[in-house]
């Protein structure tokens, strides 16, 4: 059975912060502790993007995390218009980076279309496969 948290974060700057601190928060819970960085840089631009282009003013955004045995899947949905595209991103830019890194850092990524909004998501092979019982374990306080 796969593992699964998600939390909705408001239309506001320091969104992207506490959506990065849930997901290490996320990943510390389920000892995920390879591709961190990875995982981390991906979820604070696809956030970015919902909250810059995707989250009309009043909504808000949410992040799920999933993992089964060695796939964590990323998922950041928004109910705003548009879908986003991959661009190549100008070396000179400092814009136009985020989905394009998203694509290059993740194992696989694409965007699910809904009405209203949509779901940019990105999985990632990781090494360490879901223990449940020492999870259960950790989560009842028997792993301090």
């Amino acid at each position: 059975m796969p593992l699964l948290q998600q939390r909705r974060f408001s239309r506001s700057r320091s969104s992207v912060g506490a959506a990065r601190e849930f997901v290490l928060t996320t990943l510390n819970q389920w000892h995920v502790d390879d591709r961190r960085d990875d995982i981390r840089l991906c979820v604070s631009e696809v956030a970015t993007n919902a909250l810059l282009h995707g989250v009309p003013p009043g909504r808000e955004f949410r992040v799920r995390l999933s993992l089964d045995d060695l796939e964590l899947r990323v998922e950041v949905r928004d109910s705003g218009d548009g879908r986003p595209t991959v661009r190549q991103p100008d070396a000179e830019s400092r814009n136009g980076w985020g989905l394009f890194l998203v694509r290059e850092l993740a194992d696989d990524f694409g965007v699910t279309e809904h009405l209203p909004g949509k779901t940019v998501w990105a999985i990632f092979k990781v090494s360490t496969a879901v223990d449940h019982e020492a999870l259960d374990d950790d989560l009842a306080g028997g792993g301090q």
